[in-house]
């Protein structure tokens, strides 16, 4: 596989474990879920509420 595509997929879990900081989730446990759901784990955060 192309390297870019890790750096990519790092990358989207950083962000949303920044995402999941913001509305008051753990950062890490998101980040975490992220490595291995990727985008999914993206819009499921996009639909969850803010605590």
């Amino acid at each position: 596989m192309d390297g870019g595509y890790y750096v990519g997929w790092g990358t989207l879990a950083l962000i949303n474990a920044g995402l999941a900081q913001g509305k008051n989730r753990t950062g890490l446990n998101w980040f975490l879920l992220s490595l291995l759901l990727g985008p999914i784990a993206t819009l499921i955060l996009l639909f969850v509420e803010k605590r």
